[in-house]
């Protein structure tokens, strides 16, 4: 006996109509009176008005059941589409990813080309669902049928073009596992370059920033320029690295991040080649478990202009996001590097999961998706977080999560 015949017959019934408490309950009311079993079923809810699809064994008079359903349909003004068939959903295709698409805002023409490449690829969307309504859109595609490297190289080429930010990761249970996320500092975690902060009370910001733009640009060795820009501090008092940190301002976003995810049991670490008397404060305040950075020299209370022991550069961030997984426990395919200069390339490529938030043109081009939104908490869309579970959760620990300025 061929597999089709020996599948049961069975009733897709899809219902639309305009949402109201008590619909779901009464049609399944209607099938209960059938004895029906349930095999599939699916329900959104789009500016109050409701799509429900449900599918159920044929039972042997399924011409009654139809009329019930459709009697039950009119009594709560919806419509309704009753198709007798065979056998349950095919199951999914190999090659399972997430597609997220980020946009401020997102335009029809964006979301058409995104699933024109995905058709095109001879994939298959199975399910969209809305991420995030503000102060972005995030909109995360269930894709099946093709490699997830392969969807990832078309569809990063047509992000850039198009101007939205797209993610394509496997579906698999680390996006639902433990992790690890690795972020660089400035201009990541905080807005602006420290070094920057501290040259101005040296007299000499401009100099500085322009070799650290250079730097981060991959033009220059990072621990040579690093150096350099040091030496160029030496004699300002220790006091200015006090009003640096007065002065800091966090990204958007980041104290959500943070706070959400400790939540879920993730840890955090920050990786930087600024300056631990910084970072080793930013950690504590934020709650962050690790710090790893370069250590500014003091003697006699002002900087010397040299650095204490190694420099931390771009093999040395890559090394710390190793220690710190094996410390924590979890492979290096559960953890999420993000960061913005080429100084963190090994560090993103090093991570199961590499974004360059706000990036450079080199990181952007390396790194496994770009976020280019200013707030980081919309990083959290990228592991399968909504919005409003970011805000529910807040809210049932009395806080009034920030809404950030658009």
């Amino acid at each position: 006996m061929s597999e089709q015949a020996e599948a049961p017959k069975t009733l897709l019934i899809t219902l639309t109509g305009k949402d109201r408490p008590g619909v779901t309950s009464t049609i399944f009311r209607t099938l209960s009176h059938a004895g029906v079993e349930v095999l599939d079923l699916e329900q959104i809810v789009l500016r109050r008005r409701l799509v429900l699809g449900v599918l159920v064994t044929a039972p042997r008079d399924w011409k009654k059941l139809r009329d019930e359903v459709a009697a039950a349909a009119e009594e709560l003004g919806m419509q309704v589409e009753i198709e007798r068939g065979t056998g349950d959903n095919k199951a999914r295709r190999e090659g399972r990813c997430h597609v997220t698409v980020i946009g401020s805002p997102l335009k029809a023409s964006a979301v058409s080309a995104i699933t024109g490449r995905i058709a095109d690829a001879g994939a298959n969307i199975d399910r969209i669902v809305r991420m995030a309504r503000y102060p972005v859109t995030a909109i995360e595609f269930h894709v099946s049928g093709i490699a997830t490297d392969r969807l990832r190289t078309s569809l990063v080429e047509e992000a850039t073009k198009l101007g939205v930010d797209v993610a394509v990761q496997p579906a698999s249970l680390i996006r639902h596992s433990q992790r690890l996320i690795v972020m660089d500092v400035d201009s990541t975690l905080v807005q602006g370059e420290v070094i920057e902060m501290l040259a101005a009370h040296a007299g000499c910001e401009a100099e500085v920033a322009a070799v650290t733009e250079q730097a981060m640009r991959g033009e220059l060795d990072f621990e040579e320029s690093l150096r350099s820009r040091v030496a160029l501090l030496k004699g300002v008092p220790e006091a200015a690295i006090d009003a640096v940190y007065e002065s800091i301002q966090l990204n958007p976003g980041a104290r959500t991040l943070v706070r959400t995810l400790r939540r879920l049991g993730y840890r955090f670490a920050l990786v930087s080649g600024g300056f631990s008397q910084i970072t080793d404060r930013i950690a504590a305040d934020l709650g962050i478990h690790y710090s790893h950075a370069n250590e500014l020299e003091v003697k006699d209370g002002v900087l010397t202009g040299e650095i204490v022991g190694d420099v931390v550069d771009r093999a040395g961030k890559a090394s710390a996001l190793r220690r710190f997984a094996v410390d924590v426990g979890v492979p290096e395919s559960a953890v999420i590097a993000i960061g913005d200069g080429a100084n963190d390339l090994d560090m993103l490529n090093a991570a199961g999961l590499g974004i360059a938030y706000n990036a450079k043109p080199v990181v952007q081009a390396a790194a496994d998706t770009a976020v280019n939104v200013p707030y980081l908490d919309a990083i959290m869309y990228l592991l399968g977080i909504t919005r409003e579970e970011i805000e529910a959760a807040d809210a049932a620990a009395g806080i009034v999560t920030p809404a950030p300025p658009v």
